[in-house]
């Protein structure tokens, strides 16, 4: 974090099940990629979007669209390939040079292991910082607490919906800029 200025705060949305049964022969396929920027001297927030990504190892079903509110229409009409996704990132916002964030380990972990089932270089530089762990840490918790809970912890409200890539991302942005004062 020490050599730039900005910091990505990331946060995805995954094909899902009800109690994580995942049928035979679908994995966990990344469907949205919530992203933002909060740069570090202003603390502004800015470029928030979804990415809507097209699962291809798996389906989005009823359990998975009452969660996240994407449709597999939503993503007919707006979606792109995960790979078109990772180069999306690198354009707009110079994903390789910076530190990236998300609200656990998940985030991380999807984003490489996609990567690495499609042959391509992940998007985001190896620097991430896990803000559920910081934000644990920071306030000397026992146990990890989710976003929402973070955020009340804060007495700050959540804005947008939850299970939302973009908003969780923001949300999250904002527990960040509250951790590095």
């Amino acid at each position: 974090m020490e050599t730039t200025n900005e910091i990505l705060i990331v946060d995805l949305e995954a094909t899902c099940w009800e109690n994580d049964r995942i049928p035979v022969g679908q994995k966990v396929d990344i469907i949205e990629i919530g992203i933002c920027e909060l740069n570090l001297t202003t603390k502004i927030i800015s470029k928030k979007q979804s990415i809507y990504v097209i699962p291809e190892r798996s389906e989005i079903n009823s359990f998975c669209t009452k969660l996240t509110g994407i449709t597999p229409q939503l993503i007919e009409e707006q979606g792109i390939y995960f790979d078109e996704a990772c180069e999306k990132i690198q354009d707009e916002y110079q994903s390789a040079s910076l530190t990236w964030a998300g609200f656990g380990n998940f985030d991380k972990e999807q984003i490489f292991e996609q990567c690495d089932w499609l042959g391509i270089e992940i998007p985001f530089s190896y620097d991430y910082l896990n803000v559920m762990e910081e934000f644990r840490s920071h306030f000397k918790l026992q146990k990890m607490i989710g976003l929402k809970r973070a955020l009340e912890y804060l007495k700050m409200d959540f804005e947008g919906n939850h299970h939302s890539g973009a908003d969780d991302a923001y949300n999250t942005a904002k527990i960040v800029r509250t951790l590095l004062g």
